[in-house]
C-alpha cells in the first residue's frame, strides 16, 4: 500500500503543475472573459468528498481507497469498512456538519437542475469523443461517456460546464475527461436524477450531485466529489480528490518551480 500512495502523490503533483502552467499561460485572457454559466455554490458541502444520505461503504481491502476531503452521511449514519479507506480529512458521521452540508447539498442539486440549458442532448446520449465548450448540457434521460469527452475552456479557467441528467450517469471502463485551455475539475458539475455509475478503471473530473446513490466501481478516479441526496456512497479501491481551484493549482506551481530551482542548485553543487 505504501507504493500505491507514492504513486498517488507523484500523479497528483504532476497534474497540478501541468494544470498551473496552462492556467499561467491564459492567466490575462481568463481575466477578459467569463462564461454566461455560473458556477454552482455547494457551501458547506464542497469540503465534502463523500457525502450521503443512506450510509458509505468502502470494500477491501485494508487501506485501499485514498479519499482527500471530508465524509459524512445523513440520515443513515453507517459507515462500513472504514478501515479500508485513507481518508485525508475529517469523517463526520452523521454530526451536525454533515447534516448541515445535506441542507446546502439540496440546495446546490436545486439549482443546477433549474439552470437553462445552452445544448440539448437525445433522450439517451454517449459524450464519449466530443469536445465540448462551457455551458448548460441536459439529457432528459440517462448520460454516458464511452472513451474520453474534452472539456474545453478557450482559455477562461472560470468556464463552468453543468450536466443536468434526467436520470443515470455511467460511465464505461477505462473512460476519462480530458480537460483542455484552462478548464478545470472544480467547475464541472453532474446533476444526476437517480443515480451514478463509475465503470472500473474510469476517471471522472468534477462534483457528482445525486439524487440516489453514487457506486464507483474497482481502480474508478474521481478528481471531485462525490455527493449523494439520498442515497448510498460505494467504493472499491478508488482514489478521490476534492478538485484544486486555479488559486490553489497557481500557488503549487511557484512552490514547485521554487523546488526544482533548489534542486538544481544542490545538483550543480
Amino acid at each position: 500500500m505504501k507504493t500505491k500512495n507514492c504513486t498517488l502523490i507523484r500523479a497528483t503533483t504532476t497534474r497540478s503543475i501541468a494544470a498551473a502552467l496552462a492556467l499561467t499561460a491564459t492567466l490575462s485572457l481568463s481575466q477578459q472573459h467569463s462564461h454566461a454559466a455560473v458556477t454552482v455554490n455547494l457551501n458547506s458541502a464542497a469540503s465534502f468528498a463523500a457525502l450521503a444520505g443512506s450510509g458509505i461503504t468502502f470494500a477491501a481491502p485494508v487501506n485501499s481507497t485514498f479519499i482527500t476531503g471530508d465524509i459524512g452521511s445523513f440520515a443513515t449514519t453507517t459507515i462500513t469498512g472504514l478501515e479500508n479507506a485513507v481518508i485525508d480529512g475529517v469523517n463526520h458521521a452523521g454530526d451536525s456538519v454533515t447534516q448541515q452540508a445535506k441542507t446546502d447539498l439540496l440546495t446546490a442539486y436545486t439549482d443546477a437542475e433549474g439552470r437553462q440549458e445552452d445544448t440539448l442532448f437525445p433522450l439517451i446520449h454517449d459524450v464519449g469523443s466530443l469536445t465540448l465548450v462551457p455551458g448548460v448540457y441536459q439529457a432528459p434521460s440517462s448520460l454516458g461517456i464511452t472513451g474520453v469527452v474534452t472539456l474545453d475552456g478557450g482559455g477562461d479557467s472560470n468556464a463552468v460546464w453543468i450536466f443536468q441528467i434526467g436520470s443515470t450517469l455511467i460511465t464505461a471502463s477505462g473512460s476519462s475527461v480530458n480537460l483542455i485551455n484552462g478548464a478545470q475539475a472544480s467547475n464541472i458539475f453532474w446533476q444526476v436524477g437517480t443515480s451514478a455509475t463509475l465503470g472500473t478503471g474510469s476517471e471522472l473530473d468534477g462534483t457528482i450531485l445525486a439524487q440516489q446513490s453514487i457506486t464507483l466501481n474497482t481502480n474508478a478516479a474521481l478528481t471531485g466529489r462525490a455527493l449523494a441526496l439520498n442515497g448510498a456512497v460505494t467504493f472499491d479501491n478508488n482514489i478521490v480528490a476534492i478538485p484544486e481551484t486555479s488559486s490553489t493549482l497557481l500557488f503549487a506551481l511557484g512552490v514547485s518551480l521554487a523546488s526544482l530551482t533548489r534542486s538544481r542548485k544542490i545538483y550543480c553543487a
